[in-house]
């Protein structure tokens, strides 16, 4: 396996586990306020990340296959849909006041299954398609 893809995916366990503890219900809000603090700047850099070193090469190797450039074009406008969604969470959220009520759990547990979903989908798609480019 791809360094790098190593380094994504071990990212992606701290985010998926930094997102299940705040979603823990026995958590003081404090301790979710950290959590999400946390889990936003690990989210950050893991996408920044992906942006300097991931898709560079994709984005290069999706000149010349069809199929890839659908592929890369996909999860580039979805990751933009998710990113914007989760920076307004967090900046509603993180705020060491914000209200933790029916409507954070709300929001939060959408947030919750489109990362976790999205981060599997990469995974299991798009690491594959850069594997297989620079293995």
């Amino acid at each position: 396996m791809a360094r790098l893809i190593e380094e994504l995916k071990r990212d992606h366990a701290a985010i998926e586990s930094m997102l299940a503890k705040a979603k823990n219900s026995n958590i003081s809000h404090k301790e979710a306020n950290k959590i999400l603090v946390a889990a936003r700047a690990s989210l950050l850099a893991h996408l920044k990340r992906e942006d300097a070193q991931l898709y560079p090469l994709l984005n290069r190797a999706a000149q010349s296959d069809k199929a890839l450039k659908q592929t890369v074009d996909f999860y580039a406008k979805d990751m933009t849909e998710i990113t914007d969604y989760a920076i307004g969470f967090f900046d509603k959220y993180s705020a060491a006041d914000a209200d933790i009520d029916m409507e954070f759990a709300r929001a939060f547990g959408k947030l919750y299954s489109t990362i976790t979903i999205r981060l599997r989908s990469e995974e299991n798609i798009l690491y594959k398609e850069y594997e297989k480019l620079n293995p």
